[in-house]
């Protein structure tokens, strides 16, 4: 393993001061995988205090004093330093009660979740690994350090942890910490949804995320119990090859990994198995599934403590996910003025989300090849490309004339608005070309 130079100085310092120091956790998991970790955390014999003398003059944070973690800021880069420790009780099922430190840093090591998460390595004493971590990377497995029922009991939220780093490194579960999980899924429920959340949309976009559905509905129904219906539904529409569960799963694989949209596609056919209904010959139908779908998807938004925006953006995507973007005789469209309305409908980010979505759903029913739904996103994004490169004027901010032009011709109040749409409903359309002096004419001309 290779240590940044300031990651060697730090575990220097502290060495030079009588310190035992270590690099430790996920920059040494991820260090062994050939990754670049995203920080560096260390650990060390050194009390809060004792550290802060070592660090003395440099840029200090106090983050967790309490649980023994002091951050030094090197070039705007945090490095966060803890005292090795034991955790007491965990009475939530999310945070110990106490902490007590200690010297030896295998104790703190058998404290950790994963053994992939519970190795160190100092430049001295070289890969510090008590529980088999390496062996588990080698082997691409997920276990819990020591009873993996009892990782769970001290903190619910591992169960959904094991889930993402499955995801993330497209690892396995290890048997008995998969049955362990399953068995204590319950105590999900109890975890913040913030907590939850970050989890979630981490396995969503990790490269095994289907494989991890597919395995884990179970334990994901425990936090989306719309998920549970679709599990095995079989749709009985000749439109579809799969029953919901699979589609679903598929439509997440067929995105790119970017949380909206995988999140999107996760929700967007909730509302199926409530609104089915049956045709005479047998065939079920789901009108309506993407009003009741982007009502569950708003529900479970909320749930996660998602920002505003970002919710706004799921919840349009699932209500708009199989928007027609084919004319009647199925032919795409790349109509100028179609994709201008829609352009004023969506906004160019989410029309080409709306894109991306409408490959992967069309793929996900199985009838319909991958080769021709990525001819089809081709030919809209090309068009699409050209259209943006000409600057069109789709929203009324864009428009050559506003409200006050409008006044000076004598309309009032509604009337203002209502014009106003109805040239830029011109100009999309080919009508009228987007000048002043061009529309306050049809203004003038035809009625409006």
């Amino acid at each position: 393993m290779h240590l940044p130079t300031p990651v060697q100085d730090l575990i220097r310092r502290l060495n030079e001061a009588g310190f035992p120091a270590y690099a430790v956790g996920g920059c040494v998991r991820d260090s062994l995988l050939g990754l670049v970790p995203h920080d560096w955390d260390l650990c060390t014999a050194a009390l809060p205090d004792e550290m802060a003398d070592v660090f003395r003059g440099e840029h200090l944070v106090e983050t967790g004093l309490k649980h023994g973690t002091l951050t030094v800021v090197r070039d705007h880069i945090p490095y966060e330093i803890t005292t090795f420790r034991i955790d007491g009780e965990y009475t939530d099922h999310r945070h110990p009660d106490s902490v007590s430190f200690v010297s030896d840093i295998s104790e703190d090591l058998a404290r950790r979740d994963f053994t992939v998460n519970a190795m160190a390595f100092s430049p001295d004493q070289g890969l510090i690994d008590l529980f088999e971590g390496r062996q588990d990377l080698e082997k691409r497995l997920i276990r819990c350090v020591g009873e993996p029922r009892l990782r769970f009991e001290e903190d619910a939220l591992r169960v959904l942890r094991a889930l993402r780093f499955a995801s993330v490194y497209d690892f396995e579960i290890e048997k008995e910490t998969a049955a362990a999980a399953r068995a204590m899924a319950e105590s999900l429920k109890r975890v913040a949804g913030e907590r939850i959340r970050e989890e979630l949309l981490k396995l969503l976009c990790g490269r095994g995320a289907g494989r991890i559905l597919r395995q884990y509905p179970d334990i994901l129904s425990v936090i989306i119990p719309e998920i549970a219906p679709m599990v095995g539904y079989d749709q009985h529409n000749h439109h579809h090859s799969w029953d919901l569960w699979e589609h679903t799963v598929r439509a997440v694989e067929g995105v790119p990994p970017e949380k909206d949209l995988r999140l999107a596609m996760l929700l967007h056919d909730t509302g199926k198995p409530r609104v089915q209904t049956e045709t005479p010959d047998g065939e079920w139908h789901f009108r309506g599934h993407q009003a009741v779908s982007a009502e569950i998807a708003e529900g479970v938004c909320d749930t996660l403590r998602l920002d505003n925006a970002t919710r706004d953006r799921v919840v349009l995507l699932v209500r708009y996910h199989d928007i027609p973007l084919r004319t009647e005789s199925g032919e795409i469209n790349t109509d100028r003025s179609f994709l201008l309305r829609r352009l004023n409908r969506f906004g160019e980010a989410d029309l080409r989300a709306l894109f991306l979505i409408h490959r992967a759903d069309r793929i996900a029913t199985g009838y319909s090849s991958p080769e021709r739904e990525d001819q089809r996103l081709r030919e809209r994004m090309n068009a699409l490309d050209q259209l943006m490169a000409e600057k069109p004027c789709f929203t009324l901010k864009d428009l050559a004339v506003n409200g006050n032009d409008l006044k000076g011709e004598g309309l009032r109040g509604k009337e203002i608005g209502a014009a106003l749409q109805r040239l830029l409903e011109d100009v999309m359309d080919g009508r009228a070309e987007n000048d002043r002096e061009v529309l306050l004419d049809r203004l003038r001309n035809v009625e409006i």
